[in-house]
């Protein structure tokens, strides 16, 4: 095979017409330039360049692979501007997912302060819960994701960088008029009898409820579920049921429904941002992340409802 070192050395050889104006141009010494050439002349088995008192002359063969080489070095050098550039963040991409409520909240303050920063770095974004962008973040389909875990971590998850972001509590939502909406001291035992709406049976959330509903002592009577937590609200507002609400999905409230605290303590699920390992991370990765904590920040500090009495 062809070495590039030599292809480079050949190349100036025929720029310069001479060995010693191409030793002066690549600070070779002019018998490092000849024992490259004539290895290269070895490896394509055939003469390359002629000499002559005056120089160098390029047979027919050298000029085809001068031709050749100077393709493959201009490749090569643009190959290292755009690796250059990626590496500072003057190129490239960083494939992203979230899942839905932090999509609607961290997300858009991390991607704007990165996109002011860095603005020829090409985002996308990708939307799905946790178990759906989990295992396509580890098969290298996403740089990054934002992903949520209760108190048992979920599987996977430990094979990937992860830095915590924010806990994240679970509000309970009820209609406006329910005889328990002002009840002082509010517990998830309380609600035994009521009927519940909840995200689809299979997503953690889900489980989550269902688990702290055991934990009560009771089984959740689910009578509607949905994955779009404004048709939750809707449906709490309906009067067909109560729900348990993360905050990130609390932006916006109904004002037909009361959200309460639940005592002595909320569900609460802990927001993580997850990456592959080192080896495979995007350069703008370390920079996102970096962004989407100083995020989580300013929405603990700024962005957070008023968390409602229990």
């Amino acid at each position: 095979m062809l070495n590039v070192g030599r292809l480079r050395v050949l190349a100036e050889v025929a720029r310069r017409g001479s060995f010693s104006g191409a030793a002066d141009a690549l600070s070779y010494t002019q018998s490092a330039v000849s024992q490259q050439v004539a290895t290269l002349e070895a490896e394509a088995g055939m003469t390359l360049l002629e000499r002559h008192a005056r120089g160098v002359r390029v047979t027919p063969a050298g000029q085809a692979l001068v031709e050749h080489a100077e393709g493959i070095l201009a490749r090569l050098e643009a190959a290292e501007a755009e690796l250059s550039a990626i590496a500072g963040l003057r190129a490239g991409r960083l494939r992203m997912a979230s899942f839905p409520t932090a999509g609607a909240t961290l997300m858009p303050l991390a991607i704007a302060t990165f996109r002011s920063t860095y603005p020829d770095v090409e985002l996308t974004l990708s939307e799905g819960e946790p178990e759906e962008i989990a295992p396509r973040l580890r098969a290298g389909e996403f740089d990054l994701a934002l992903l949520f875990e209760f108190d048992e971590p979920e599987e996977g998850l430990d094979s990937l960088n992860r830095i915590e972001l924010l806990r994240d509590p679970m509000y309970l939502a009820l209609p406006r008029e329910h005889p328990l909406a002002e009840k002082s001291g509010l517990r998830l035992r309380d609600l035994r009898g009521e009927a519940w709406v909840q995200t689809s049976r299979s997503s953690p959330c889900a489980r989550h409820v269902v688990r702290s509903c055991h934990a009560a002592g009771f089984e959740p009577n689910v009578s509607f579920e949905s994955d779009d937590y404004q048709t939750v609200q809707g449906l709490v507002a309906a009067g067909v049921g109560v729900a348990l609400i993360p905050e990130l999905a609390l932006s916006v409230v109904r004002e037909d429904i009361a959200i309460r605290a639940l005592a002595p303590r909320p569900p609460v699920r802990q927001v993580i941002a997850a990456a592959p390992t080192d080896a495979r991370l995007s350069p703008a990765t370390p920079s996102m992340l970096g962004i989407l904590e100083e995020a989580a920040k300013r929405y603990d500090a700024h962005g957070k409802r008023t968390a409602p009495s229990v």
